[in-house]
């Protein structure tokens, strides 16, 4: 249930039509471009680092089209260095949509799409495909995590279900099935081909490096699709947030916005897990920066966490790459590094009266 207190007064920019209103708080366009700014600041230092350095001004004359002193510039920027940043700026957007949904259907804080199996599921289907075929094309990796995640979301959404879908039995089900997906991945990389399992490791801990203009094509429409879905129906997250009895009461069709909305967030962890691996905590860690920085109003906090698990992502692969340099830390340990002390920071803080 929220709570008055969650809901401060504040000023509300409004738009009303026969058809379609919509409130957001004034807060939201400033926190947006705060984010934008550190997200493209820590792009542009992350494009100028690695064997060959390139600054920051060169960086940018490279990315808008105009000459620089160095000929190899635009080749290292746009073909070697810009792919991954851009993915890692996405796989952070589609993470934290998929926590903010997540922790919306379920009405619990806590809750993140790599907590509950989810990931877990898309982890499993990735590491079949890169250990038992591993000649596949690219472009199957998003579809076979997707196809993971939903058969884990879909066991756990029926197997919750009692009269309804209840938060509480969605979270235990879905532990419950992460510590299986989790168990059966680690037998097939304990009897797969050494060359594979190496590559699944990696992939495993969480990286973008080495990723290509085509893996991001993959993962775009994913992204865009499910994004932009998740965007429309963030009024019904709102009505969820007041209770089963209430959000029928106010007209909302709940089941189906909740399957819909499990869907989103399924398709969006799925793609993300497959495109740079098991990436953990900023699906947690990014919603709740979000609230603390615009409220729990789901219009504005699904651009905010977004922005947020973009910039999350994109920094930590840059303290990776300069942590230990010449040697690379995926960005995964990085995000769960900051993710697990934040983590028993918000069960202790809730754990207070």
């Amino acid at each position: 249930m929220i709570s008055k207190k969650q809901f401060p007064k504040t000023r509300w920019l409004t738009w009303r039509s026969p058809r379609f209103s919509f409130r957001l708080d004034r807060r939201v366009p400033n926190v947006l471009l705060g984010l934008a700014l550190v997200t493209l600041m820590g792009m542009v230092w992350s494009l100028g680092q690695g064997e060959y350095p390139v600054s920051p001004l060169d960086v940018i004359k490279t990315l808008v089209g105009w000459p620089t002193a160095n000929s190899d510039d635009g080749f290292i920027v746009n073909t070697l260095r810009l792919p991954r940043t851009l993915v890692a700026w996405g796989v952070g957007v589609a993470l934290a949509i998929a926590g903010t949904l997540t922790q919306g259907i379920t009405r619990n804080p806590l809750a993140a799409p790599d907590i509950i199996g989810v990931n877990a599921g898309a982890a499993l289907a990735a590491v079949t495909l890169i250990v038992v075929f591993p000649g596949v094309p690219v472009a199957l990796l998003p579809l076979a995590a997707f196809g993971g995640a939903l058969t884990i979301a879909l066991l756990i959404y029926f197997l919750a279900w009692n009269e309804g879908s209840s938060p509480m039995r969605l979270i235990l089900v879905g532990i419950g099935f992460s510590l299986i997906a989790g168990a059966i991945t680690d037998v097939m990389i304990t009897f797969g081909n050494i060359y594979s399992v190496s590559q699944a490791l990696v992939w495993l801990a969480g990286s973008v490096y080495g990723r290509s203009w085509e893996q991001l094509g993959a993962f775009l429409p994913w992204l865009i699709g499910f994004g932009l879905l998740a965007g429309l129906m963030s009024r019904e997250l709102n009505a969820l947030q007041l209770g089963d009895e209430v959000a029928r009461n106010l007209g909302s069709r709940l089941e189906l916005q909740r399957a819909m909305l499990l869907l989103s967030s399924v398709a969006l962890a799925g793609s993300a897990v497959a495109t740079a691996g098991s990436i953990g905590f900023v699906g947690l860690m990014a919603p709740h920066l979000g609230r603390q920085l615009v409220g729990p109003s789901h219009e504005g906090l699904l651009p905010v966490a977004a922005l947020t698990g973009g910039a999350l992502v994109v920094l930590s692969d840059l303290i990776g790459r300069l942590a230990f340099a010449p040697i690379e830390l995926p960005c995964g340990i990085i995000t769960a590094l900051v993710g697990a002390p934040y983590f028993l920071y918000l069960l202790i803080r809730d754990r207070q009266p």
